[in-house]
């Protein structure tokens, strides 16, 4: 089991300077084209209550699609207002500028610079209209790869974030909660599972589409599970293994949870 930074000061350099060991990749869109498939999302860490490392995760509503779902906050580019805002961002004592790795990313990557600009622009504004994150007490610590949905066909970019000081976040309508998870709870392979999921066709009488398997996190918390899968589970496992080397057991020893997902889980809004 990975042993954790004994401070946030540590746990920050760590991270830092293991997101920007490897080579990163380049960004792979066109900054001043089409931007409508590609998305932005803060990777949002922080300390509880114990000074504890936490993963800090919404809980999407039901008036949503994937309700229920724990995921970053983020969305897509909205290039009128991320623009300006990548500007503003990369002013002195800004995230951006604030960042160690900001001179050699200026000096070797001046392409990408704007995109990652744009990038953090976009999963700052996000994390302030879902959940009220203020952008000024984020410290960006490096991007992570890009995820690429099939069903959904974008390309989701992780911009890792540590909250300073922020403890209570306002969710909007978007979000049901703030979920965090405790940092060493992914190292206890005790809490991983074998997601199986199936798909309503919403048509009387016809059989479920095919079930796909997936592994899962389980967040146990107060008596409540809940399940970290998909997407932001990737994400989350790329973390893991960028900075502490480590990797979840194997799903085919994983104990199986079942699911049915039908067409308001795909598409949002209220329930019929």
């Amino acid at each position: 089991m990975p042993t954790l930074p004994r401070s946030s000061e540590s746990f920050i350099r760590l991270v830092q300077e293991r997101l920007h060991r490897p080579s990163p990749a380049t960004f792979t869109f066109n900054a001043n084209g089409d931007l409508s498939l590609n998305s932005a999302v803060p990777f949002l860490l922080g300390t509880d209550s114990s000074g504890e490392p936490v993963l800090i995760l919404n809980k999407r509503s039901q008036r949503v699609r994937q309700g229920g779902d724990l995921c970053c906050p983020g969305g897509g580019i909205a290039p009128l207002i991320d623009r300006p805002l990548a500007r503003w961002i990369n002013l002195p004592r800004m995230p951006l500028s604030r960042w160690p790795h900001g001179s050699w990313w200026r000096r070797h990557r001046k392409t990408d610079f704007p995109k990652l600009a744009l990038l953090l622009a976009a999963a700052l504004r996000e994390g302030f209209e879902e959940m009220r994150l203020n952008p000024l007490g984020v410290r960006f610590l490096g991007p992570m790869p890009a995820q690429h949905l099939v069903m959904f066909k974008r390309a989701i970019y992780p911009m890792v974030g540590w909250v300073n000081h922020q403890k209570r976040f306002f969710p909007n309508w978007e979000v049901e909660k703030i979920v965090t998870i405790p940092v060493a709870a992914f190292f206890d392979v005790a809490n991983y599972a074998r997601y199986r999921i199936s798909f309503k066709t919403g048509t009387p009488g016809a059989p479920d589409m095919p079930y796909r398997e997936m592994p899962c996190f389980i967040h146990r918390h107060n008596g409540d599970n809940e399940l970290l899968w998909g997407a932001t589970y990737r994400i989350t496992e790329r973390f893991l293994k960028t900075i502490f080397g480590y990797v979840p057991p194997p799903m085919t020893s994983l104990p199986v949870i079942h699911r049915r997902l039908g067409r308001h889980y795909l598409e949002g809004g209220s329930p019929q």
